[in-house]
């Protein structure tokens, strides 16, 4: 697959922004309280990594923000999924199964 370890770290964070987002539109905090809720608590996406990659996956087209109040009345943005950000999730989805399926016959080679 040709990925180092930071890039598998990125399309991990991708996949699981994007998905999020097939939900519903979402701020930041938002978005990072569904991850950490949804995989019980094995990621935390730190601010410092969320936002960053919201900002890259806005610049591919895969999602779309757009400013608006939150629950406590401050600004945020809030993100939704875009027609090209399905595409990408498929993709990133099978990607994934096959890094999966590696993975498991490595863990279960004798």
């Amino acid at each position: 697959m040709g990925r180092g370890k930071a890039d598998l770290l990125r399309g991990t964070l991708d996949l699981l922004i994007l998905k999020t987002l097939t939900l519903e539109s979402m701020h930041g905090l938002g978005i990072s309280r569904r991850i950490e809720q949804t995989t019980q608590g094995v990621f935390q996406v730190q601010a410092g990594s969320l936002f960053p990659a919201l900002k890259r996956l806005e610049q591919e087209g895969w999602i779309e923000g757009e400013w608006g109040e939150s629950e406590n009345n401050r600004r945020a943005k809030y993100y939704r999924l875009t027609t090209a950000g399905k595409r990408r999730l498929g993709e990133e989805t099978d990607n994934w199964a096959q890094v999966a399926v590696a993975i498991t016959r490595v863990l279960e080679a004798t």
